[in-house]
């Protein structure tokens, strides 16, 4: 069994890391170099880095923002937010990233995914997915649409059928972010997250909720997660990324532990 990654998520905006509640009321809390640097320290297994207002901004991703964190981890760094061609993924890997995200640009066009895994490998292309629960309807049959530019526009499009479409082209890894329970700390999509994972053979991160070691522990084991992203729980210093591997640990969950 591989070891379930635990993974700080750095939204960024205008350089500064920020953090709201279901993609509203954002306040600016830190550094994204410094915080970076601490959740290496820290142990975690990856860093997530998203460009929060780049794609609703239509400008391109802070790349010497990706420059300054990629010279200071030495762990998995993904960079998400205003990539719209392969010209954009390329400069975002060699600011030193290992993944680059795509999200709004996906949707916009599909085939950005296709052409990312032939040009870097599947590895590399990490589609993100911005979730909303609306009513089953014939259109959206799972009862979860995506959602693109920052949670703003709703698509039409059933967020399984995306996934599995997205795998088919060639993506490596799928970021699962519920709108509804980003932020709130009482837990991430637990019906969600299993939807996916149980439907698609490539990994899936849960994003969106987490509030406790016990909301981490369900996704990762009843949610069938690969991975967990967390961001105001340790942002906020409720817990260190230390203490949720430990406990996780005890609790008979494989993680990495680096110390």
């Amino acid at each position: 069994m591989l070891s379930k990654r635990i993974i700080p998520c750095l939204d960024v905006r205008d350089g500064k890391t920020t953090k709201g509640v279901k993609f509203q009321g954002n306040i600016d809390i830190g550094d994204p170099v410094e915080m970076a640097r601490f959740y290496y320290k820290e142990g975690a297994d990856e860093i997530v880095f998203y460009d929060i207002t780049a794609s609703s901004d239509r400008r391109d991703i802070m790349i010497d923002v990706v420059r300054r964190v990629a010279e200071e981890i030495f762990i998995p760094f993904s960079v998400g937010g205003g990539i719209r061609t392969i010209e954009d993924m390329r400069r975002v890997l060699l600011a030193g990233a290992e993944k680059v995200s795509v999200n709004t640009a996906a949707v916009q066009n599909p085939e950005i995914i296709a052409d990312g895994a032939r040009a870097f490998g599947s590895q590399c292309i990490v589609l993100g997915m911005d979730v909303k629960k609306v009513e089953t309807s014939r259109k959206i049959p799972s009862g979860y649409e995506i959602v693109i530019n920052g949670g703003r526009t709703y698509t039409g499009i059933d967020a399984l059928e995306w996934a599995k479409r997205a795998e088919s082209m060639g993506a490596g890894e799928i970021c699962l972010n519920s709108i509804d329970a980003d932020g709130t700390l009482q837990g991430y999509e637990i019906a969600l997250t299993p939807l996916i994972s149980e439907n698609v053979n490539i990994p899936v991160i849960a994003s969106g909720g987490a509030g406790n070691i016990d909301h981490i522990y369900d996704v990762l084991t009843k949610g069938k997660a690969d991975a967990a992203l967390v961001a105001s729980i340790v942002h906020h210093g409720t817990y260190t990324v230390k203490q949720i591997k430990e406990a996780l640990h005890a609790q008979g969950v494989k993680v990495r532990m680096r110390w």
